[in-house]
């Protein structure tokens, strides 16, 4: 597969957004595939945010994928699903989502990326690459794992974890396909700005 842009946008409560209106707000900037994160969320009020941001991505042609939960990206109609290392097994859940919809699997190695990609990953995510972020990571992988990673798999990689705008070009460069970011963009005081930035790395690649 090849993801629709550099920018792979995260739809995360983090700082306080409905979930809705943060995806609606990102997709009216132009985003064309994001993630929906709902970490602390009921089964509930994951599906019905799914449903709403599912029908908000058809309308603009754009693609989505939801954290960890199967379940939810099936009823939500999503197109695909974004597992990581203690999730369901990728064998087991492509058998429950098909050969249709996209499955992406967080790695943090080499080895991960590789057997990700031997059991038919459509794409990995792969960090986290800096200190800081979302999680508060305190160290990251760094450019020459990912350079390393990139000689390993030929299926895209999403960069992920303490990326600002400002190192985008710089993991570009080193093999990331796509570049996920969650702090950076919703803690934004203008978000649709930070998101055009962000997506203008599509017309200067």
């Amino acid at each position: 597969m090849k993801l629709p842009s550099h920018f792979y946008a995260m739809v995360d409560p983090l700082a306080g957004h409905d979930p809705v209106e943060l995806a609606r707000t990102m997709l009216e900037a132009g985003v064309r595939v994001m993630q929906l994160r709902l970490k602390e969320a009921c089964g509930r009020d994951f599906l019905k945010a799914a449903r709403e941001i599912a029908a908000l991505c058809e309308k603009s042609g754009a693609m989505l994928l939801i954290n960890d939960r199967i379940d939810i990206a099936l009823l939500s109609d999503a197109a695909g699903v974004h597992l990581g290392q203690t999730d369901i097994p990728l064998r087991a859940a492509r058998k429950l989502m098909g050969p249709g919809r996209i499955i992406g699997i967080s790695t943090a190695s080499v080895e991960q990326a590789r057997t990700a990609e031997a059991g038919g990953a459509d794409y990995i995510g792969f960090g986290p690459m800096y200190p800081g972020g979302a999680k508060q990571i305190v160290a990251g992988k760094g450019l020459a794992m990912l350079r390393e990673v990139r000689a390993a798999v030929g299926v895209p990689i999403v960069a992920i974890g303490g990326i600002t705008e400002y190192r985008v070009p710089e993991l570009l460069a080193a093999g990331a396909d796509a570049v996920a970011i969650i702090s950076d963009v919703v803690y934004a005081q203008d978000i649709p700005a930070k998101v055009k930035r962000l997506l203008d790395f599509d017309a200067a690649a």
